[in-house]
């Protein structure tokens, strides 16, 4: 019911703390992981009328809303950190081994 509550409040900080983050890390690749899953996640809750639109928001109570942040919120969150990690230092690393070989072909 409220596991995207955890990659919100990661796209949150993140959203407001992107300009601190240099260009080659790609950030918005992970803002957008993240709002995507957030995005998703609403919807299918709205549409299982999980999520309500007036308070308490959630049909469940916190005794069932917390495990299931830790449950699922928490590992969908890393699996995106995950992906984006993947997206971002695969690459380098390629680069960086290519470069490495072409250097030592070349002695």
């Amino acid at each position: 019911m409220a596991c995207f509550t955890v990659p919100m409040a990661a796209a949150i900080v993140l959203t407001a703390l992107r300009k601190r983050f240099p260009k080659k890390l790609k950030i918005n690749i992970l803002n957008s992981l993240l709002w995507g899953g957030v995005i998703m996640l609403a919807v299918e809750h709205i549409a299982h009328q999980e999520v309500v639109p007036y308070p308490p928001f959630l049909t469940a109570g916190l005794e069932e809303v917390l495990p299931e942040m830790l449950a699922v919120g928490v590992p969908m969150t890393l699996a995106m950190f995950f992906v984006w990690g993947v997206i971002v230092f695969v690459p380098q690393l390629m680069l960086h081994r290519s470069q490495s070989r072409s250097s030592a072909s070349s002695i």
